[in-house]
């Protein structure tokens, strides 16, 4: 890791000429611009001294372009979620976040077969989506069925099960977080639901 922080360091002086040789703008004009002498441009450029913060933004806002273009900084870390799908009695739950703490979110498999209502309680906040299927939703005394495409989001202190109608397996986004974080939609009851 540390050889790899040298290369990029390194890499920082030619970067910086190149891109001034391409702008057509000498040395006397980048320190008029920016406010750094001419020497330690010069000395910037060739290597001999490193860069740092207090030289980069200067230069960065003279040849308006971001900091990580002047640095060439390393590409960020996979942004790829490795999925583990793991097997919870009858259903399968694969976890869509990787960090620990806050905002998880699941995309979940239920059976037909998961249709026998089991309220539980516990601290939280949960948001469903439907992605196919069918949702069985008890909440507290309300029993709602929600159809691909619909939302439902809750406390997760009332009592609450979800599940499948019986007919088919469905399969859902869970979003799931502490208290206090909140996603804004709600599910209402349909005509003639209780």
């Amino acid at each position: 890791m540390a050889n790899d922080d040298a290369a990029v360091l390194a890499s920082v002086g030619p970067r910086l000429r190149t891109l001034r040789k391409k702008r057509g703008i000498t040395l006397t004009r980048l320190s008029e611009t920016t406010g750094i002498s001419v020497s330690t441009l010069s000395r910037l450029e060739s290597g001999e001294r490193k860069p740092n913060l207090e030289l980069l933004l200067p230069l960065a806002r003279a040849y308006a372009v971001p900091l990580d273009e002047l640095v060439g900084a390393p590409p960020v870390g996979d942004p790829r979620v490795r999925l583990k799908p793991i097997r919870r009695a009858d259903t399968t739950i694969v976890p869509l976040t990787q960090n620990p703490g806050g905002l998880q979110a699941y995309k979940m498999v239920i059976p037909a077969a998961r249709s026998t209502p089991d309220p539980r309680t516990h601290e939280g906040y949960e948001w469903l989506y439907v992605l196919s299927g069918r949702l069985r939703l008890v909440l507290a005394e309300r029993d709602l069925v929600l159809r691909a495409g619909e939302a439902a989001e809750f406390d997760t202190r009332l009592p609450h099960w979800f599940g499948s109608t019986g007919e088919a397996p469905v399969e859902i986004l869970s979003l799931f977080g502490p208290q206090s974080e909140r996603v804004h939609v709600r599910a209402k009851p349909r005509r003639g639901q209780v």
